[in-house]
This record gives structure tokens, sequence and C-alpha cells, in this order.
């Protein structure tokens, strides 16, 4: 996922995509906590993924805030 792609998506895609985010990383800790989780580069990942959506969620608001 990169920042083009999400910000070609309106502010409830980037909402729905965000919750999943927040899904996603609370899974991958609890597998890294009960020592499950198989590929440790990915909770990384994660977390840049939800940066970045909410990097372009708040361009989108202040976008809106400055017309």
């Amino acid at each position: 996922m990169n920042a083009h792609d999400l910000r070609a998506k309106n502010e409830s895609e980037l909402r729905e995509e965000l919750s999943g985010l927040l899904r996603e990383q609370f899974n991958l800790r609890m597998q890294r906590g009960v020592g499950q989780l198989p590929t440790p580069h990915d909770l990384r990942r994660v977390r840049r993924d939800i940066a970045r959506v909410k990097t372009v969620l708040n361009e989108k608001q202040n976008e809106g805030k400055a017309s």
C-alpha cells in the first residue's frame, strides 16, 4: 500500500481501511504475546500502513477546511 493509492480513495473508504488495519494490528499483537507470530515484520508493516492512512485522512480534512 502506498500513499498514492490511498489518496484516490474517499474518506469513508479510508476509515474502513483504518479499522481493518487496527484490527489486524490487534490480532498480530495477540499472536506475538502468545509466541505464535510467524513473521515479525508484519507488525512494522501494519503500523506504517496505519500511519499512512491517518496522514491521508488528515490531509483530506485539512483540504476541506482550507476551501
